[in-house]
């Protein structure tokens, strides 16, 4: 589908992500004109029906410059302590330019966690959800105050791609300091072409992405990464220039801007978006060439006989990612045993798994509704 043909066909929500390099004059502080022109397209386009969700990085460079620091204070706890200082500004510059319109916003900060745990997604779902409802604009950031190394997303690129799935947003625009993606690096290859149109989750495009800049955590692969994301819910992403005047509007009216991701297959339920969104599986099962062609091939249910080894030490009831001998994953759920109890049933025939283990609750490893194949 062309973006013309697309900005015809009822698009009623969009995630809109803008990164710390479009946000921050280098680190030095807030854009605050170019939030206002941004916050001026999106309160244009919703007299059209058209409802938006931010995700917005720029706290720790908020922060930074508020508090004097230059860029090589790295440390967790310094940037914990400059994200909390600075979100304060964000939100502030936010509620300002959307007040203007006469537009209430809201903040909403996140963890993995939060979306690791089924009840708390579904709770972040029906939030923003409600919000939506009310007219309102929330705007979304990683609580980079109390997330750590092991809980934190990242980078917000990858967060956009899951708030596109709890909203079932109908785009995920991303905007960034570059046109879109090219073929190559444009820094070092003066004559690198803007790929125009693309699938998410193409694996020739992850071989065009560069490495991030020095403000932000993320990159052109986890952009890329994102759109896949977003894609599991039925998103299409764009990767364009916030740089570009009236890009919102562009895109709005269906003009050709940066690139286009489209989506190659049909979206997945909502409880399988939750797992397959899910970024730290508790641990991994190896599977055998036979498990992994039913798995692909009829979307059948995990039994333990297709197991090889297991990775990791994990509770029943928790995530766990289903990979082939190279280590590639094929398929992620809730597995129905415990850690220990699947080193000794695996390999073995459902049938023996009362007779291993002293009683059975279920014959599947992963049941089938409580997987999604990658």
């Amino acid at each position: 589908m062309t973006q013309a043909e697309s900005a015809d066909n009822g698009n009623r929500c969009w995630v809109v992500k803008l990164g710390s390099a479009l946000l921050t004059d280098d680190g030095c502080g807030l854009r605050t004109e170019a939030i206002a022109d941004w916050v001026a397209q999106m309160a244009q386009l919703r007299t059209r029906g058209l409802r938006f969700i931010i995700v917005s990085s720029g706290a720790i460079a908020e922060g930074r410059a508020r508090l004097g620091w230059n860029l090589r204070r790295v440390s967790l706890h310094e940037q914990q302590a400059a994200a909390a200082v600075g979100q304060m500004g964000l939100i502030q510059a936010y509620e300002s330019a959307f007040q203007g319109y006469g537009i209430h916003t809201a903040q909403i900060l996140l963890t993995h966690d939060d979306v690791a745990d089924r009840k708390r997604y579904l709770n972040a779902r029906s939030a923003l959800r409600t919000l939506l409802e009310l007219g309102v604009v929330p705007i979304i950031n990683e609580n980079d105050s109390v997330a750590t190394d092991e809980i934190r997303f990242g980078d917000n690129d990858s967060l956009a791609g899951l708030v596109a799935n709890l909203a079932e947003a109908d785009r995920l625009i991303i905007l960034t300091d570059q046109p879109g993606l090219y073929d190559r690096d444009p820094r070092e290859f003066p004559d690198a072409r803007l790929i125009r149109t693309g699938q998410a989750g193409d694996p020739s495009l992850l071989e065009c992405a560069g490495p991030g800049g020095t403000l932000g955590r993320g990159g052109m692969l986890t952009k890329l990464k994102a759109a896949e994301t977003a894609a599991k819910s039925g998103t299409e992403t764009v990767i364009c220039s916030g740089l570009e005047a009236g890009v919102l509007l562009k895109i709005a009216a269906g003009e050709q801007t940066g690139t286009l991701l489209g989506v190659a297959r049909s979206p997945l339920a909502a409880r399988k978006q939750w797992l397959a969104g899910h970024n730290r599986p508790a641990g991994v099962l190896v599977l055998d060439d036979g498990a992994c062609k039913v798995l692909a091939e009829r979307g059948s249910s995990l039994l333990a006989v297709g197991v090889v080894s297991v990775q990791g030490e994990f509770n029943r009831g928790e995530i766990v990612s289903c990979t082939d001998r190279d280590g590639k994953e094929v398929a992620r759920g809730l597995v129905n045993y415990d850690a220990g109890e699947t080193r000794r049933i695996m390999g073995k025939s459902s049938d023996r798994i009362e007779e291993l283990l002293g009683y059975v609750d279920d014959e599947e490893l992963i049941h089938r509704d409580n997987m999604v194949v990658l």
